[in-house]
């Protein structure tokens, strides 16, 4: 008799084609009805429900009713930052579906995973914190600094707050595109709404993609302390 988790029933499930391309839509953040997902998937409505069952049972999307409409979204950031870490395993065994089109250079740019800030300017962040001794980047996880914590405060970021809940507060999440790591955890996402408040970017409807005003972007580096070709200032 065989121990430890079934692997094979979870990569059975993310591995049919149709819940993959629906489960990469929900990465996005947004919470979609099966017909949207079925239309991402490329399959009926009734095909995507079904699909859509399994997937709920595994506990890999969650279901919320509302009004006539039955929405989905991803159950938990773990889900989001394993369907993250398999994208980066795809694109580094030569995974890629199509070529590259006119859309690709903004998501590597920028991009919401699952409810926080990825792509170029993603990793850059990251990049900076670390080199600034914001974040700790130890064997056993990622940890932010005291000094990391003073410059979210003056960020405007409540850390006391984000730390009592269940969250993990920072984790660090392989990005698919630079294969580097991105800020996840309940400050990545504290991070990229404060971002969309202050007005410095926004997310482009029906995208994943996050849009800076030229404005918007130099703020965001000078805050982090960002070089002006969106990588970590020496």
């Amino acid at each position: 008799m065989r121990h430890g988790p079934d692997l094979s029933r979870i990569a059975a499930l993310i591995g049919d084609p149709a819940r993959a391309n629906m489960l990469t839509a929900l990465l996005g953040g947004l919470a979609l009805t099966a017909g949207e997902l079925a239309e991402e998937a490329g399959v009926t409505k009734q095909t995507a429900s079904g699909h859509l069952a399994k997937l709920a049972a595994a506990g890999l999307v969650a279901v919320a009713a509302q009004g006539r409409h039955r929405y989905y979204r991803l159950a938990d950031d773990e889900v989001a930052e394993a369907l993250e870490s398999l994208s980066v395993l795809a694109a580094a065994r030569g995974g890629l579906r199509s070529r590259p089109g006119p859309r690709d250079p903004a998501m590597r740019r920028a991009r919401v995973c699952y409810d926080h800030l990825a792509g170029e300017l993603g990793v850059a962040l990251f990049d900076a914190l670390v080199a600034r001794r914001a974040l700790d980047v130890a064997a056993d996880g990622l940890g932010l600094t005291p000094a990391g914590a003073a410059a979210m405060r003056d960020f405007g970021i409540d850390v006391e707050a984000l730390s009592r809940g269940r969250r993990p507060l920072c984790r660090a999440c392989l990005d698919w595109s630079a294969r580097r790591s991105h800020l996840a955890g309940a400050l990545g996402a504290a991070v990229l709404q404060r971002v969309f408040a202050l007005g410095w970017a926004r997310r482009l409807e029906g995208s994943r993609i996050v849009a800076f005003t030229p404005a918007g972007e130099r703020a965001f580096a000078e805050r982090f302390v960002l070089a002006a070709d969106g990588r970590a200032a020496e």
